[in-house]
């Protein structure tokens, strides 16, 4: 497989898919560069080999083609600053070829929004009223996506996938288009290696013990993840809202805290087959409970079995925080995906705090650590520990479904496999 560290750019143009789907404000200023500043790296390098760039990106979800809120002409200016080239702009990403071709070495240019073409996602937009209309429009579609894969194809010499956080989709710019370029001009970007890597050593080059934290609301949104983990793992933290629906099924008081009753018997065949592996699932023993959802609500500490009628569970308790920190702090590779509680009030970020700086003791002890999934993303970055841990991933979508045990698009696309 080719790399860009062994590729030469020198002359050549690179089409490199990035993902510059940054936060704008009220007036299109950009509120967080941490994605457009990751694939620097990848550009700086192309740049000084000698060669151009055909930048592309999406940009949220737009339902027309163009649409202005979506336009990635917003983000020019602060592009053009960061990379330190005059980065030119096609208002048309399927109209570009005589842009790309007078392109000169050391020159930039960067497309509109690649979905503002519904062939980027090879789905059609509109509705249809019969079932017969909607299998002629996704067909139309698909023929069409071929021809716009193409087209994007067509611009450059050589292609580099820096998108990590989109690998998971097949789309033409992260999956199809690999297939019209050999072997020897395709590669991953330096953030995608960073992300492929960090996975691998996660899923398949694993030191001993093994951890994963699993936070979130719902155990229905992490299933597939779990029952992955649980042919992984040595030890599995469950945490966030989650929690009560393990502790209700085991027969614990909740009050009003946040539950799945129609997962119940979910949470028990999954003890089940975690005891079945050999697997350790270690959950609360203590909660910070409040009498309403709110930073200013009443709190207290309670048995996590044992909450009363009208309070909630809204993190773990000092007793729980020590549990989770032993099991994390005695661990060699430690995976961190979903806050302890509801880190975003103040009054609640204790818990998440405790797991994070664990982490961290353990990660300067020599543990692997990979944080992924927005939330806990946000966290390591709310505590300033972002630097202390081993990676923290960019993927979102595209780090759960690869911890699921799935084949990315964007991966195999390029690495064949």
């Amino acid at each position: 497989m080719q790399t860009i560290d062994k590729f030469n750019f020198a002359g050549k143009r690179a089409f490199v898919r990035v993902d510059f789907n940054v936060p704008l404000d009220e007036n299109s200023q950009i509120t967080d560069d941490t994605r457009i500043r990751a694939a620097l790296p990848t550009l700086k390098k192309i740049l000084a080999d000698g060669g151009s760039i055909i930048i592309a990106s999406h940009m949220g979800r737009p339902k027309k083609n163009p649409d202005t809120k979506y336009s990635l002409k917003a983000i020019l200016p602060h592009v053009s600053k960061v990379l330190g080239v005059d980065v030119k702009f096609a208002p048309d990403c399927a109209k570009a070829a005589e842009m790309a071709a007078a392109l000169k070495p050391g020159e930039a240019l960067m497309l509109e929004n690649l979905r503002f073409y519904e062939e980027e996602e090879g789905k059609p937009r509109a509705e249809f009223a019969t079932d017969d209309e909607k299998a002629e429009a996704k067909k139309v579609t698909k023929e069409n996506q071929k021809k716009f894969t193409t087209t994007l194809a067509s611009y450059a010499d050589c292609y580099v996938n820096d998108a990590f956080g989109t690998a998971h989709r097949a789309h033409a710019s992260t999956a199809l288009i690999a297939k019209y370029f050999d072997e020897s001009n395709k590669m991953f970007g330096y953030l995608m290696e960073k992300e492929v890597i960090a996975v691998q050593k996660i899923m398949t080059d694993t030191a001993r013990p093994f951890t994963a934290i699993m936070g979130g609301s719902k155990v229905s949104s992490k299933i597939e993840i779990i029952e992955n983990l649980l042919t992984k793992v040595d030890n599995l933290i469950i945490a966030g809202g989650m929690t009560y629906t393990f502790t209700k099924a085991l027969g614990g008081k909740i009050g009003i805290s946040i539950c799945e009753d129609d997962k119940l018997d979910l949470a028990l065949e999954l003890l089940e087959k975690a005891k079945a592996n050999n697997v350790k699932i270690v959950l609360a023993v203590d909660a910070k409970i409040a009498d309403s959802f709110s930073n200013d609500a009443k709190t207290a500490f309670v048995p996590v079995g044992e909450i009363p009628d009208g309070w909630e569970g809204l993190d773990i308790g000092p007793e729980t925080e020590k549990i989770f920190a032993d099991v994390i702090k005695a661990s060699k590779t430690i995976l961190w995906n979903g806050p302890t509680g509801v880190f975003e009030f103040d009054n609640f970020t204790h818990g998440s705090r405790s797991v994070g700086e664990a982490i961290v003791e353990a990660t300067r002890n020599g543990a692997f650590s990979l944080v992924g999934g927005g939330d806990s993303v946000a966290c390591v970055n709310k505590f300033g520990i972002a630097d202390q841990v081993s990676y923290v991933s960019t993927g979102g979508g595209a780090l759960l479904e690869a911890i699921e045990g799935r084949v990315l698009p964007g991966i195999e696309a390029i690495r064949g496999f």
